[in-house]
Order: structure tokens, then C-alpha cells, then sequence
């Protein structure tokens, strides 16, 4: 006999309850559950989360929902992790991590929850940075929209979260050819730059105005490179593919023959 359910060992609980994976992983990580996940901890945890999130752009590029709401089951495994973790510390607990959100939630979206009044999606982020600065203010932190962006983040997405900010504070190019002349003078830098710290220097000039070029057009920067990655693999994949079934040494083949290939395998594989 079949059925869509799936294999449910409590029966007393329902797997469509965020509590039961909070009892689950509690259960896991307690005396007599499982000895790996006892032994987890927020540090040994790290890139399991990053995998994750990673995964979970994956499904997202491949515009698979099925495959997206299990990454994101994944994630919150990582979340209910790290809350036990603390909880069994004495940190802090899941409700704790849920007061802070929600209220974050509830005091960023006074146009929401309160009587302010925008305009437009912008207008929101501009009141958001407001927000945040006000809050960081009532801390004693530093308030500048540079600070507080996690050193973690892969360095394209760190320029253009950098590039927002400061672009909400009013450090902005008029318009978009302010950005594409920009392009062109940090081509010419690069061009004339003679040591390679020089090039280095310059290469990274490129890509930071290229991330601002992404700003500008509303795409992410690491998506896009991202999914840029993904169409050369098949397009290589596809090469190699295409030259064995015509018993030739890819290696060997002269570029044009490769070029070829290469716009062939556009062909099939877009």
C-alpha cells in the first residue's frame, strides 16, 4: 500500500509543526540520542549552515520548489542546532532567538506596524539603514553603513551590500553611465598599470564598479556568477562530450576546432 504521507516513527506528533523539529533535534542531541549530534557545536556547525544556504541558491537558480522547500527544511535543521546548542549552554533558547527576530521585524516596518508613511520599495531600504543606524547608535556602536557587514560573505556579495549602503546614504553616480564610464577608466588603469601589484590593483578596481554595474541593474553580483559558472560547466561538459563521440582527443584539438565546439554546445545546452 502506498501513500503521500511520509514515514511518521511519532505518530503523536505532526511533521508539518515547527515544535516537532525542535523536539526532534533536541532529542537527538540529549543523553542516549545520536553521539554526532551530541558532539556538534556552533563552530563545527559552520559550514554545515553555509552548505546549506548555498544549496538552498541551488534550488533556487534551477527553479525547483520541491528542492527549495527541502533545502530550506536543512536550514532550519541548522537553526533548531544552534538553538539547542545555546539553550543547553545557558545562552540563550529558541524563543529568544524568535523575540529578537520578530521585534526587529515589527520596529523596521513602522510603515507596516505604525503610522510612517513611503513611497516606494527604495524608500524602505532607505528607512531601514535610518533604523538600523539609529539602533546601533542606542548600543554604542559605530554607525557607519560600511560597518557590520559579516567579513564571511563571499567578497562579491560583500561589495555590493557595501555599494547599497552607502548608495542610501547618498553616495551615488546620477545615473547608470556614470557607472559604464567608470568601466571604461578602470579598463585604461588596468591597461597601464606595469607590476602585477599594480594589476592586481586595478583588476580589483574592475570588479568593483562591475558590482556596481549589478547594483544598477538589479542583479546580484555572486548570482550572476554564480549561474555564469553553472552555463560554462555544461558548455565545457557538453565540448568534451561532443569530441569523444566523434573520437577526437579533445586536449589536442586546435582553439578553432574548440571554438567550435564551444558554440555548438551554446546550442545545446543554451
Amino acid at each position: 500500500m502506498t501513500t503521500d504521507q511520509p514515514f511518521n516513527p511519532l505518530p503523536d506528533r505532526d511533521f508539518g509543526d515547527f515544535q516537532t523539529l525542535v523536539d526532534i533535534v533536541a532529542k537527538l542531541r540529549a543523553p542516549g540520542g545520536c553521539p554526532w549530534d551530541r558532539e556538534q557545536t556552533h563552530e563545527s556547525l559552520k559550514r554545515h549552515l553555509l552548505e546549506e544556504c548555498y544549496e538552498a541558491l541551488e534550488a533556487i537558480d534551477q527553479q525547483s520548489p520541491p528542492l527549495l522547500a527541502e533545502e530550506l527544511g536543512d536550514i532550519l535543521v541548522q537553526v533548531a542546532f544552534h538553538a539547542d546548542i545555546a539553550r543547553e549552554a545557558g545562552d540563550f533558547n529558541l524563543a529568544d532567538v524568535l523575540t529578537a527576530i520578530n521585534g526587529k521585524l515589527v520596529r523596521r516596518h513602522p510603515h507596516v506596524f505604525g503610522d510612517t508613511s513611503v513611497a516606494d520599495a527604495r524608500e524602505v531600504e532607505l528607512n531601514w539603514e535610518q533604523l538600523k543606524a539609529a539602533e546601533r547608535a542606542q548600543q554604542g556602536v559605530r554607525k557607519s553603513p560600511v560597518d557590520g557587514i559579516p567579513g564571511a560573505l563571499p567578497a562579491l556579495s560583500y561589495s555590493q551590500l557595501m555599494q547599497d549602503r552607502v548608495a542610501r546614504m547618498g553616495f551615488e553616480w546620477e545615473d547608470v553611465g556614470g557607472v559604464l564610464d567608470k568601466i571604461v577608466e578602470e579598463v585604461e588603469e588596468f591597461r597601464q598599470a606595469s607590476s602585477d601589484e599594480e594589476k592586481t590593483h586595478e583588476l580589483g578596481d574592475i570588479f568593483l564598479v562591475m558590482v556596481n554595474l549589478c547594483r544598477w541593474m538589479d542583479v546580484q553580483a555572486e548570482d550572476a556568477l554564480r549561474q555564469a559558472n553553472g552555463r560554462f560547466r555544461s558548455r565545457y561538459l557538453k565540448m568534451e562530450e561532443l569530441a569523444e563521440q566523434r573520437g577526437l582527443d579533445f586536449t589536442q584539438l586546435p582553439l578553432d576546432d574548440k571554438e567550435a565546439l564551444w558554440q555548438e554546445a551554446k546550442g545545446v545546452v543554451g
